[in-house]
């Protein structure tokens, strides 16, 4: 191993940043780069990189202000990133223990947390079931006091080492001694943040219908419901009962910024279902809310059940201005309809931000394709004026726009 002089260290010094996140943030993306090149050709060596970073990274990030939720984003990322090449760089036994221990001090000496994701890999950078156990004997009486106190007198207890015990619990394959300990925990209410361990034990034992059985125990008022899905939707993939899973738990499984992604993520995961019952199952989940869902299915190449859903409901002007744009050549019929739906909203008033430009856009999308698709001028001008006068108090501006277009 190389002697080697990282750069990211002098910038993360205790209190090094101010409140703002963004600099921190980009300092974090800095520190990975970095180490992810060095893993490449001295993985040990990018190892030891890893954890001085872990070392480091929360002092130099207290003062940070994180209620936009940016920075812990970003340190979680970093963790993410950086527990896969410590676990499997190839070192001693000793080596790999006293990275351990700086990193257990570490998470201890962490208040904010920011670290605190990092106990949820702990099994996985024990690297043995013989270090996980060892792990598992030092942290458990710990753990265990603290619960049977808490149970005896009511009183709220927090250990920093509650996570990384039950990981390296889970890790060393005491499964059954796991869901003992968990048990403990529920003396008020049972907390998905320690029941994940018990479900995924069960179902490394081959108990997958009984581990989907504690998993769905686990919901309550506060619990992650989307990730409880998520969770028996895994174990019912992984059994090969994929028509199960999607019918019990992928809507409620899959999240995504924007309906498009959503409906994706699904399709990727079931591509032996119908794209079209996927997009009308997801469809029926938001009723009133079918022209939202056009985007996907124009994406999906479902023609006719994309016009069918931006006439249900409100859809985005430009959106199916853009799609009427984008197909008036190569589906003509499709980008008639597409666009007449989008002059019809934006006659009606929706949409954002929207100028005159938008409307003669629509409008030159439309009589392009009824040009390809062999629909007389007169026609569509006609319809045209129809919409218009359909919505006429909305409808003075999109008239006023294409007055000179339509005339006869």
């Amino acid at each position: 191993m190389t002697t080697y002089k990282w750069q990211f260290a002098p910038r993360f010094r205790r209190n090094a940043f101010g409140w703002k996140s963004d600099t921190p943030i980009l300092r974090i993306k800095e520190a990975l780069v970095e180490i992810k090149a060095v893993a490449k050709k001295e993985p040990v060596l990018a190892a030891v990189g890893a954890v001085l970073f872990l070392e480091k990274l929360a002092p130099a990030i207290e003062q940070v202000d994180s209620s936009s939720g940016g920075i812990g984003s970003a340190v979680n990322r970093a963790i993410e990133t950086l527990v896969p090449i410590i676990s499997k760089a190839d070192v001693a036994r000793a080596v790999r223990e006293k990275w351990l221990d700086r990193l257990f001090e570490t998470l201890q000496e962490d208040d904010m947390p920011y670290l605190e994701h990092l106990g949820e890999f702990w099994g996985e950078l024990c690297a043995t079931p013989e270090i996980a156990a060892k792990w598992a004997d030092y942290l458990t009486p710990t753990l265990t006091t603290m619960w049977d106190h808490c149970a005896r007198t009511g009183e709220y207890g927090y250990f920093k080492g509650t996570i990384a015990c039950l990981s390296a619990m889970y890790a060393a394959g005491r499964h059954d001694e796991l869901l003992a300990l968990i048990a403990k925990s529920e003396f008020r209410h049972k907390s998905w943040h320690y029941r994940v361990w018990g479900a995924k034990a069960l179902a490394a034992q081959g108990k997958r219908a009984e581990a989907i059985r504690y998993a769905e125990d686990s919901k309550g008022q506060n619990e992650p419901l989307a990730t409880i899905a998520q969770f028996c939707e895994g174990v019912l993939l992984a059994s090969g009962f994929a028509d199960e899973a999607y019918t019990r738990y992928a809507i409620e499984a899959t999240y995504a910024t924007t309906n498009v992604a959503t409906f994706k993520a699904i399709a990727k995961k079931y591509p032996g279902k119908p794209k079209e019952t996927i997009l009308r199952d997801l469809v029926a989940r938001q009723p009133g809310q079918e022209g939202k869902w056009f985007a996907a299915a124009k994406d999906a190449e479902l023609f006719e059940l994309a016009i069918e859903l931006a006439n249900c409901s409100p859809a985005d002007p430009k959106t199916l201005i853009r799609a009427a744009r984008d197909f008036a050549d190569e589906r003509p019929t499709f980008a008639v309809a597409a666009g007449m739906a989008g002059l019809h909203y934006l006659a009606a008033g929706y949409g954002y931000d929207i100028t005159s430009v938008d409307v003669q856009d629509g409008y030159t999308a439309v009589m392009k394709a009824a040009m390809a698709a062999d629909i007389p001028e007169a026609t569509m001008k006609a319809a045209l004026r129809a919409l218009i006068e359909k919505n006429k108090v909305s409808g003075n501006f999109v008239g006023r726009v294409l007055a000179h277009s339509l005339k006869e």
